[in-house]
Formats: structure tokens, sequence, C-alpha cells
């Protein structure tokens, strides 16, 4: 009874995979492969993630820094073209300064101090203009091309345009392009090219 119980029992095992000892040292070795492979990719990623952390780290500064400079110059140039006034950019969310929006407020001379969105078209080109000169004069480069910003300024704000065009040309080794219809503007410049169009 005991010997055909024992031979119920080895009948129920199955048969004997002869090969189940290579085969287990194949599947350690693949093992060891894949924990190694898994190793090498969680060295990487928090390689990558301290990567990440330095160059957030460095873009931030330099953001800061050319955001200070930026800011600055946007002050004065404002003061500038407006003859008076007050102007400033600021982040609107200081804790996350890479995924910040940039808010700009000014004051014209006389009127009280608002969003850009609220100000006339001539002022909003003044203050687009003094920011452009503000990002310029913080990081120059050989060329500018302007598309008829002069376009909704009065006369009075024409003449301290090509003013500050003047002093821009001078401060920076920048060449300024600039497409218009005003008299004005035209007459300021060095050099003047006609463009006719055919009816």
């Amino acid at each position: 009874a005991e010997i055909a119980e024992l031979r119920g029992k080895i009948d129920r095992l199955g048969h004997v995979n002869l090969d189940a000892i290579s085969e287990q040292e194949e599947l350690e070795e693949r093992e060891g492969f894949l924990t190694t492979q898994r190793d090498d990719l969680e060295e990487s990623r928090r390689q990558l993630e301290q990567l990440i952390g330095r160059l957030n780290r460095e873009s931030q500064a330099r953001f800061l820094k050319a955001f200070e400079e930026i800011r600055k110059h946007f002050q004065e140039l404002y003061r500038r073209l407006f003859g008076g006034g007050k102007a400033d950019i600021l982040l609107e969310d200081e804790d996350d300064v890479l995924e910040s929006g940039i808010e700009v407020v000014a004051r014209p001379p006389g009127k009280e101090l608002q969003r850009i969105s609220l100000l006339s078209g001539g002022e909003k080109a003044l203050t687009a203009i003094a920011l452009v000169f503000a990002i310029f004069l913080t990081n120059p480069s050989p060329i500018c091309v302007l598309d008829e910003v002069d376009a909704p300024l009065d006369d009075a704000n024409v003449h301290r345009f090509c003013d500050m065009l003047d002093d821009m040309s001078a401060a920076t080794d920048t060449r300024f392009l600039i497409i218009t219809h005003h008299p004005y503007t035209m007459a300021r410049m060095d050099r003047l090219f006609g463009v006719t169009m055919g009816e």
C-alpha cells in the first residue's frame, strides 16, 4: 500500500524535465542581465534628474539676472519715451520663475497705473517699443527690423521715438531697418529706400 501510494505521488509529479537545471541557469543569467539593465536605467534617471535640477537652477539664475536688467532698462526707456510716467514688468509667480507669466504695467504721465491692455493704441505701441529696446540693450543683435511701429504714434511721440533710435544706434552696433510711411521718420533716417507698388 505504501509502495502504491508513493508511486501515485511520483505519477502525479509528472515527467521529470532533465533540462531544468540548464534552464534555471539561463533564467538566473537572464535575471542578472535584466537586474543590471534596471540598475543602469535607475542610475541614468538619477543622473538626468540631477542634471535637470542643475539646469533649472542655472536657467533660473540667468533668467532673473536678465529680467532685472531688462526691467531696469524698460523703466528708464519708458520714462524717456513718454516724457515721464512709470512702467514696470512683474513676474506673475515668483515661486516658479521658469513657468511664470510676465505682466506689464504702465502709468503714462497724468494717468493711473494700469495694465497694458487698458492703454490707448499709441500708448501700447510706445510701451512695446520701450520693452523691445530694453531687451535690445540687454542683449543687442546686429540687425533689427521694425515694421510700421510708428504708425499709431502722434508727431510728438514719433520725434521721441526717432531720438531713441539715434541713441540706440550709437549705444549698440545694431543696424535698424525701419519700414514706415511717416514723413518725419523717413526724414530722420541715414538712408532711404523708396518702394512703390503698381495699382
